[in-house]
């Protein structure tokens, strides 16, 4: 079913490719803009989890380096049946963690220098448990790629609001028009395919770290230090907002064209319900 949504997500980032190259050149920018997009899909499938995690500054880094993150996770993906993936750090002071990869045999975890400095090791647990999800639930494919072509998008708008379209196809008031819509239509895609993942993450993760309330704890300090700490890479890079767990930008007037994240309020209520109903079903207190 992923790989059919990703199919899916890639004709229609193709299509709305094809629409700009339109407005900039006609029936030959529009042909010239498929076999761009052609190309882009096929490099974006086999190399944009390295674009990414190129953008925000990750390093890999292993057990030598950073013991304790890299055997968690490694604890974590037993747990959940995944092979190891690679282990990332993001010097980054705001808390924040993303995963990427085109299959779980494929597959990367990275985090803020901020998010290891603000957890416990519980609700670093948490964090981690929800990226594994999105890994073994194959979400990290479709969420790569749309960063990557929504970010493609973005500055192909850019450029025909400089360059300005043919005047019969609407000159440089479609133009503006189209820069402005060809960004927030990449956003409303990764709405589309985000929010119900964020909850399914969620609720995968509790199962797999065994404590909800690990994660609902580490949301709460992560949605907090979010709104205070500025990601800069975040900032300079919007259409990767969608793969972090807690939305990095600041909601500008761009940013909110990327605001993908369901409210964490409404996240960490649904994770409660499920420590409390997994308490009931255990005759023990939740938590």
């Amino acid at each position: 079913m992923n790989s059919f949504k990703t199919a899916i997500l890639l004709a229609a980032m193709t299509a709305l490719f094809m629409g700009l190259g339109y407005l900039i050149g006609g029936a030959s920018g529009a042909m010239i803009a498929f076999f761009v997009a052609a190309a882009m899909n096929l490099f974006a499938y086999w190399n944009s989890d390295k674009m990414v995690l190129s953008m925000h500054g990750a390093t890999r880094v292993d057990e030598a380096t950073a013991p304790a993150y890299v055997r968690l996770v490694r604890q974590l993906a037993e747990n959940a049946g995944l092979p190891m993936p690679a282990t990332y750090i993001m010097n980054q002071p705001q808390p924040n963690a993303f995963a990427t990869g085109r299959n779980p045999e494929h597959a990367a975890v990275a985090v803020t220098t901020g998010l290891l400095e603000a957890l416990s090791p519980e609700e670093l647990a948490g964090v981690l448990a929800h990226e594994l999800s999105h890994i073994r639930n194959r979400d990290t494919l479709t969420m790569t790629i749309t960063a990557t072509i929504a970010g493609a998008i973005s500055m192909l708008a850019n450029f025909a609001f400089f360059f300005g379209g043919s005047r019969e196809r609407g000159g440089i008031v479609g133009t503006i028009a189209l820069a402005i819509l060809a960004p927030m239509a990449a956003g409303l895609v990764q709405m589309a395919i985000s929010r119900t993942r964020e909850y399914e993450a969620d609720a995968m993760g509790a199962q797999i770290s065994g404590r909800p309330l690990w994660l609902a704890s580490a949301l709460e300090k992560i949605d907090r230090a979010a709104h205070a700490v500025p990601n800069g890479a975040a900032e300079a890079n919007p259409a990767t907002a969608h793969m972090f767990i807690i939305n990095p930008l600041h909601g500008g007037a761009r940013d909110n064209l990327f605001s993908t994240h369901p409210a964490t309020a409404n996240r960490i209520a649904k994770l409660r319900e499920i420590a409390a109903a997994e308490g009931r079903a255990q005759g023990r207190p939740w938590g």
